[in-house]
């Protein structure tokens, strides 16, 4: 079958050391931390104190704001304190810290029944409780994007099995070993919003799920697999919306402007243990990778544990890395401390050797406009940038700066080494600090 594709992107090279490496489930570690900031909108509200013993799945904070999250307890311990503690994000965030007990006891989970016939607010209420937020690394709450304001019409719902960053295979892996949460995740997403069909996008480089989940789905009409052309920033929401539709996103607008909505298949599989078993979102896949690990591996890990422990069980180091990154090499953060732990939205962990790490300083941009033809929203980089430079963010966005989805593709393919995305991304928060002021 032809694979659907955009335009712009790069090829960065793939290394998916661990697709062929099955997920193993990693022991909780004998301190939990858990961040009160691990989705997008306002921090979680503390429900605990110092002192207090919780159960595993014990809602242990509460959403801050609208767009915000419960947050739930991985093990059961004791509160030991609620403090300041390194956050993968770069900085010190207030978190909840627990000691585990070894017992594992379990609040009673409560499904909902009989999902098929459940009304749509019933179904959101569920995924609220259960703090699902976007596990792809948008980390937006899932309740508030699956109940759009009314002006809005969703035709369209869109599976995110695209995993286009290199090194990363724990949603390859998930689709592979629990497809049918996957599917029953999409149709309860549909349930919710009312619709017949729904799509999973995913890249040509991982056939073998491709060929799974259409055979799964084989004797359905309410979910279609979208093969997609090997190319980064494929899952980019707005660049999968085209893949898969031939629909732009408006400048500035979101998905639901052009009718879709549009979701990571972890996010499917915490919905679907969310509705039919009551569970909330307590752990996730992590892909343990990277020339420097001894043996590169997919963990399942409880929310909260410390990244040495991710490492660990990968063996430990066969060099000391130059880099740590949180995420992808394309997208993710550096990590300055292996005490940070995992989040809902940690995807994996690349330890880069000094071998694969560039030390060389930018040289003046060539005029060659290769971050201009690889941009996937046809964006003008290297003169955003030199407005940001200049402190004239106002003008940056006038040329669409706040449209830029921080792939990272132009400094990727930059010949003089400008470290594009990181000013980018600088312009983009000092926008939003003056839009804060305004207002």
């Amino acid at each position: 079958m032809k694979t659907r594709r955009f335009p712009g992107g790069v090829h960065p090279p793939e290394k998916k050391l661990t697709a062929k490496v099955p997920v193993v489930k990693l022991p909780a570690p004998e301190e939990i931390v858990v961040p009160l900031s691990m989705h997008i909108g306002a921090p979680a509200k503390p429900l605990v104190a110092r002192g207090d013993r919780v159960l595993r799945g014990q809602a242990i904070a509460e959403p801050g704001g609208f767009v915000s999250a419960y947050i739930h307890s991985p093990v059961s311990g004791k509160v030991k304190k609620i403090e300041p503690r390194p956050h993968p994000m770069g900085r010190a965030l207030p978190s909840i810290v627990i000691i585990n007990d070894g017992l594992d006891e379990c609040v009673d989970f409560q499904p909902v029944d009989d999902w098929r016939n459940a009304e749509p607010d019933t179904l959101i209420a569920a995924i609220q409780k259960a703090g699902i937020v976007g596990m792809g690394g948008a980390l937006f709450p899932t309740h508030v994007k699956l109940k759009p304001p009314p002006q809005f019409t969703i035709d369209t719902v869109i599976i995110n099995g695209v995993e286009c960053e290199p090194y990363l295979t724990a949603d390859h892996r998930l689709m592979l070993e629990q497809p049918e949460k996957v599917l029953e995740g999409l149709r309860i997403i549909l349930r919710i919003l009312g619709l017949k069909k729904g799509y999973i996008g995913i890249e040509a480089n991982k056939p073998d799920a491709i060929e799974l989940l259409r055979m799964k789905t084989a004797n359905a009409d309410d979910i279609e697999i979208v093969d997609l052309h090997v190319k980064y920033p494929q899952g980019g929401e707005k660049t999968l919306i085209y893949a898969c539709t031939g629909r732009e996103v408006p400048s500035g607008g979101l998905p639901m402007n052009c009718g879709c909505v549009v979701q990571n298949v972890g996010t499917m599989a915490a919905i679907c243990d969310a509705i039919t078993e009551g569970k909330p979102l307590m752990e996730r896949n992590v892909t343990v990778t990277g020339e420097c690990i001894k043996n590169p591996v997919n963990l399942l890990a409880r929310i909260g544990t410390p990244i040495s422990k991710l490492i660990e069980a990968a063996g430990g180091f066969t060099e000391t890395p130059a880099k740590i990154i949180g995420g992808g090499p394309m997208m993710g953060m550096t990590q300055s401390s292996l005490d940070v732990p995992v989040t809902k939205g940690t995807s994996g962990l690349v330890c880069l050797p000094p071998s694969l790490v560039s030390t060389s300083d930018p040289s003046p941009c060539l005029r060659c406009g290769s971050c201009v033809r690889h941009c996937p929203f046809h964006l003008l980089p290297t003169d955003i940038v030199r407005l940001v430079k200049a402190g004239r963010v106002d003008e940056a966005a006038d040329l669409g700066l706040m449209d830029c989805c921080e792939c990272g593709s132009c400094s990727y393919i930059c010949p003089s080494h400008i470290e594009l995305l990181q000013w980018m991304r600088l312009g983009k928060a000092e926008v939003m600090a003056n839009r804060k002021k305004t207002a």
